[in-house]
């Protein structure tokens, strides 16, 4: 027998080891085809029953979807049992809406699981209380003495849970839109409403993978933080604009470009939103120990931007309570701020190592900038198509090269000079607010060939 190998050290519990002397297909076990089957089966049903109301991109990408949740399924585990609780819960939607084998939406007002649960805008706002929810539990498990891994640990459950709920709201709202008419339905990433809850799903997915990864959870009290703050934004524009009524595509969307563009650039979105919330644990956790109030004006500065940052949203505000819900919001995240940067040195306690965190900032921003360059030339091809042209230097065009080219600089940086640390967490900070001025600053304020996301 080889004494390397009796030697050799035993891989820490969820430690993934390469095997060499086995193909990929045969290190797969009998659950890992028994998912590759199920999922198999449950598309071809989905297709004989459901076909004739998409049309064909929509039909590609559910057909495309397969292989890579197969994939996925097998390098991460946790997420088949996400795929099948939504898959679950998605057709047993479906179901309750048939009368007599033909849907009727006037049920989602009748049927009690729909009314209150697993309608769309039912799962959808259940999403917004467990995304609340999750982030106190973070926040509980960060400020307790006792039993913080506990609250964590249900922080991470809910989150989890908000994830599930999200994509069941994505799906029945898929099947609702077609169900009102061949020229209503889509998929839906169409407009704010349906992308602020993409982000918020896409988001809070990533960072779980980052948390089992890692096996840390305390990064789940920034990360759900900026979660929470795009709830927010999304509950005042379901109230004041009534943004969740399910509408025709206009002409500039009616694209099947628009199904492959837009989600590419929320994975950028979503992760630059991790990398820019890991940036300012990095800070706190940084400046734990520093008493000095002149040393601490940069993070207190930090903290001013954040809480007027929702103030911008009051001119889009259309009535006195659209206005008056800004100046709560900004409340709450002053307390939140002031809470932090005072409690900075617990926090830092529960905080992972820097090294840690730095690599979460890396990984979150390498992932996020091949997804946002694939968008940006999905997004010159669309607009090729539509325009006749691959790029005229319209605002939301130009921002979003910026975006890119920031993105481009941080990792030319990191990997040619070695940035880390301080200047590293800065720049991912700035990132974040360059990301969300191209995202819907542009939209408030110039104006363009993509005016139609104006809010």
């Amino acid at each position: 027998m080889n004494t390397n190998t009796l030697n050799a050290p035993k891989p820490e519990p969820g430690e993934r080891t390469l095997t060499l002397n086995r193909g990929y297909f045969a290190q797969r076990n009998l659950t890992d085809w028994a998912y590759a089957v199920v999922l198999l089966l449950a598309t071809v049903g989905i297709f004989a029953l459901y076909s004739p109301t998409m049309d064909v991109y929509e039909q590609a990408i559910l057909a495309g979807t397969v292989p890579v949740l197969i994939w996925i399924g097998w390098f991460w585990r946790p997420l088949r049992s996400l795929v099948m609780g939504v898959a679950a819960l998605s057709l047993l939607a479906i179901w309750l809406y048939q009368v007599d084998g033909k849907a009727d939406l006037a049920r989602g007002d009748q049927v009690f699981l729909l009314k209150y649960f697993i309608s769309s805008q039912s799962a959808i706002l259940w999403m917004s209380v467990l995304f609340f929810m999750s982030t106190a539990f973070y926040w509980a498990g960060v400020f307790m003495r006792t039993s913080a891994d506990s609250m964590e640990s249900l922080g991470s459950r809910l989150a989890w849970a908000g994830v599930v709920l999200a994509l069941v709201g994505t799906m029945v709202r898929w099947y609702e839109g077609h169900q009102m008419g061949p020229d209503i339905g889509h998929i839906p990433v169409s407009n704010l409403y349906e992308v602020f809850v993409l982000f918020c799903w896409m988001t809070a997915l990533f960072y779980l993978y980052y948390e089992d990864l890692y096996r840390t959870k305390s990064m789940g009290a920034f990360v759900m933080l900026v979660v929470s703050a795009a709830v927010g934004f999304l509950l005042w524009y379901t109230v004041v604009r009534e943004a969740h009524q399910i509408q025709p595509l206009i002409p500039a969307l009616q694209s099947w470009w628009m199904k492959i563009h837009v989600p590419a650039n929320f994975v950028g979105y979503g992760t630059f939103a991790i990398a820019a919330m890991v940036a300012f644990a990095y800070l706190i956790k940084q400046h734990a120990g520093e008493t000095s109030w002149i040393k601490l004006l940069p993070l207190w500065a930090l903290g001013v931007v954040l809480c007027f940052e929702p103030m911008v949203f009051r001119q889009s505000a259309s009535s006195a309570a659209g206005s008056s819900y800004w100046f709560v919001y900004f409340g709450i995240a002053a307390l939140i701020v002031a809470a932090i940067l005072a409690a900075r040195r617990r926090i830092a306690e529960r905080l992972p190592s820097f090294e840690i965190l730095d690599d979460v900032m890396y990984k979150a921003i390498a992932i996020g900038f091949a997804f946002f360059t694939i968008a940006t030339v999905l997004g010159a091809l669309w607009a090729a198509d539509a325009w006749g042209g691959y790029w005229s230097w319209d605002p939301k065009e130009t921002w979003a090269l910026i975006v890119w080219l920031n993105y481009a600089a941080w990792l030319h940086m990191r990997l040619m000079k070695g940035l880390r640390g301080t200047v590293s967490a800065w720049w991912a900070l700035v990132g974040l607010v360059v990301t969300t001025f191209a995202f819907l600053g542009v939209n408030m304020f110039l104006s363009g060939l993509h005016s139609y996301g104006s809010l």
